[in-house]
């Protein structure tokens, strides 16, 4: 047996050979850590809901859960406030429209009256002209007869 601590005694003496004695033992170690970091989330993974991690994480879980539906509550309210605002101000540009474009109504109507009464007027006016270019056309008639008349005794 002393026979064997002389010889590893002896190999590890060698540089080459305690240089990858080194190396080895540093991975071992290395290995141990996320073995070891590996079973810790293992066992965080591994919850039950009767545990205390787990009824810790159900409470956190409830508590995000009431948040959550309290912010789309609210989210919901602004919305249905912003497309009441929304439909309150349409309402009223509606309104102020339809009373303007009753105000317009009237006036073109008044318009209309204004423009059929000089129509009638220049009718009327149009009749009497005719009249009078007939009456003009007569006395002519009349004129170049009795000038004939006159001319020939």
């Amino acid at each position: 047996m002393q026979q064997r601590v002389k010889q590893a005694r002896k190999l590890l003496l060698d540089p080459a050979i305690h240089e990858e004695f080194t190396r080895l033992k540093n991975l071992v170690e290395e290995k141990d850590k996320k073995v070891k970091e590996l079973h810790d989330n293992i066992a965080a993974v591994n919850f039950t809901p009767q545990s205390k991690m787990g009824k810790m994480l159900m409470a956190k879980c409830r508590t995000l859960q009431e948040e959550n539906e309290e912010i789309r509550n609210q989210a919901n309210e602004g919305k249905m406030h912003e497309l009441t605002m929304k439909l309150a101000l349409q309402r009223s540009q509606n309104a102020e429209l339809k009373g303007q474009f009753e105000g317009l109504c009237k006036q073109i109507e008044g318009l209309t009256n204004d423009v059929e009464r000089p129509n009638e007027m220049v009718l009327i006016l149009q009749e009497k002209l005719e009249e009078k270019d007939e009456e003009i056309s007569k006395l002519k008639v009349e004129l170049n007869e009795r000038n004939t008349a006159c001319a020939s005794r």
